[in-house]
């Protein structure tokens, strides 16, 4: 089964997906979300989402990391 490549923010709390790479984003901030695990090839959780859907918290790499949507946004996943 094919993975399919979908934007950050359309994924649901309990979806399994990983980091696929990044697209528009400024070298700093994917630098950025790169230090903080998001790397290519790493596999994450959507743990929760805020009730207005934003921020959403993710596992990854052993920690719970909460992200805005919109500082998300540039970085393509492929649900698992």
């Amino acid at each position: 089964m094919p993975f399919m490549t979908v934007q950050f923010d359309q994924l649901q709390t309990g979806d399994r997906a990983k980091v696929s790479g990044f697209r528009n984003v400024p070298e700093s901030y994917r630098n950025r979300l790169m230090s903080l695990g998001l790397t290519p090839g790493t596999p994450f959780l959507v743990q929760h989402r805020a009730p207005l859907g934003d921020p959403v918290a993710i596992l990854v790499r052993g920690f719970r990391l909460s992200l805005r949507v919109h500082e998300a946004e540039g970085m393509t996943v492929e649900r698992l």
